[in-house]
């Protein structure tokens, strides 16, 4: 039951809760612009955590470790979700939002070779392949189809849908390096703060603040707020904090799928043949490389 819990249920619990971040931003971001919208986002996320703080007595981390954690949240929230939110303001679908972060594992893998020093097995490479090849079918059922929606989006909505894949993928490694020792609420508050900043100013720079309050935006904050950005974001360092940064970085690659699935229930994207057999070629990927059992 205990390796049920660690191996089976909180990964797939997290796959959900992240992918149904895409869903919110989708619901939210016609009341409000991105950064707006995040700077809320991250406020109302930080009052929560302060309380929670308070009543666990929460240990801080030195200056010195407070900065790494800082430069982990500019990465993980604020070029990640930045970028997320941007692409999908600028037209491009959810599901395919997904699709181009979901390639993270191997800009992770990559990464953490060089900079952690990792030693990822043939099997774990033949894994990362196998998602990369699973992503890459969905991307082409996606733009084959006739009046597909997503066939059509400006360059500046990709350049920002790869900001955020740099920025998680960078974040994930980074995070392993230098955050695993600090308290998970603290450190949190830590990342959260520093991308709140970042949203600050990037509202202040970039656009008009303008909210509009609907019920519609309401529900989509307080489930971005509770469900993804205390729910999944805790899941994910705690993940990070106990698997290498590779692993858990695959897990990423059951979130097209997933919210594929979530999108064609909301918003009526159909799957075609390519991408229920990438979705299936993903998930072996992701079973190649988590069933690995990493050294040390």
């Amino acid at each position: 039951m205990r390796s049920f819990f660690y191996s089976i249920f909180v990964p797939a619990l997290f796959v959900w809760l992240w992918s149904t971040g895409f869903i919110g931003a989708k619901y939210g971001l016609p009341y409000a612009e991105p950064f707006t919208l995040l700077l809320i986002r991250m406020l109302l996320t930080l009052g929560i955590l302060v309380v929670l703080a308070g009543v666990l007595k929460t240990r801080w981390p030195g200056w010195r470790a407070a900065g790494h954690l800082a430069v982990t949240g500019l990465l993980v929230h604020g070029c990640y979700l930045g970028g997320v939110y941007y692409a999908i303001q600028g037209g491009m679908p959810s599901g395919i939002v997904s699709l181009v972060v979901g390639l993270q594992p191997l800009v992770t893998a990559g990464v953490a070779v060089l900079v952690l020093k990792e030693a990822i097995s043939w099997r774990q490479w033949l894994g990362l392949g196998f998602g990369l090849v699973g992503v890459t079918l969905v991307l082409l059922e996606k733009f084959a189809g006739a009046g597909n929606p997503g066939a059509a989006f400006s360059l500046w909505t990709l350049i920002w849908a790869l900001l955020a894949l740099a920025g998680i993928s960078l974040g994930t490694v980074y995070q392993k390096r230098y955050g695993t020792g600090a308290d998970l609420v603290a450190g949190t508050i830590i990342q959260y703060g520093a991308a709140a900043m970042f949203f600050a100013v990037g509202a202040l720079m970039w656009e008009t603040r303008e909210v509009v309050w609907a019920l519609q935006l309401k529900l989509s904050m307080a489930w971005l707020v509770l469900g993804v950005s205390i729910g999944a974001i805790l899941l994910l360092m705690w993940l990070i904090r106990r698997g290498a940064a590779s692993q858990v970085a695959s897990l990423f690659y059951l979130v097209p799928p997933v919210t594929a699935l979530e999108a064609f229930w909301l918003f009526d994207e159909r799957l075609g043949v390519l991408a229920i057999i990438g979705g299936i070629v993903s998930i072996t990927g992701v079973a190649l490389v988590v069933s690995q059992k990493h050294p040390g």
